[in-house]
């Protein structure tokens, strides 16, 4: 069998416009005071690819529009719907009166592995990521519903914030999928 790459104009994807109207998936993605740009823009990318309700943006979080947000985001600035927030606590409390059921990602002891959550089919998630250095601040972590932990076996015990959302979101939405 010989491969061949599929070209961008042979993906089918959709425009800012169509992915606007398409139904989103019942998640929301909060970044906590992260501090990366890089970071952001790859934030972006992800819940455009995973069709993300929205993308909260809080504390110290950098916000659209900005070069290092842009590099990574590679326009999805412009599908994703986004809004800043200047205090996460009292975001993780208007999400829960909206009735989202409220994650924090974060290693903590009463916490639960990724792979042990089970999510019920008609529940709004709003999964809570935290800044590079110190993770989902105390206050959150005190707010939130649940935390869970990604499942990790080498010596950091530590990842990129980027690759935590992909490897939650993809997690969450195979088990939405079924």
């Amino acid at each position: 069998m010989q491969r061949k790459k599929i070209k961008n104009e042979e993906l089918g994807r959709l425009s800012a416009d169509e992915y606007k109207k398409t139904s989103k998936n019942p998640l929301v993605v909060v970044l906590d005071n992260v501090r990366s740009l890089n970071n952001v823009g790859s934030a972006f990318r992800t819940c455009d690819a995973f069709l993300v309700e929205k993308l909260c943006l809080a504390g110290i979080t950098g916000k659209p529009p900005h070069r290092d947000i842009n590099k990574t985001a590679l326009g999805a600035t412009d599908s994703v719907k986004w809004e800043h927030f200047e205090d996460v606590a009292e975001l993780v409390k208007s999400l829960k009166k909206e009735g989202y059921y409220t994650i924090a990602i974060e290693q903590v002891k009463s916490g639960k592995m990724l792979n042990e959550f089970n999510q019920e089919a008609d529940q709004k998630y709003a999964l809570i990521f935290g800044n590079e250095v110190f993770g989902v601040t105390d206050q959150v972590i005190e707010l939130v519903d649940e935390c869970i932990e990604i499942p990790q076996f080498g010596t950091k015990h530590s990842l990129n914030i980027s690759v935590s959302i992909g490897i939650v979101l993809w997690e969450f939405l195979r088990k939405i999928s079924g």
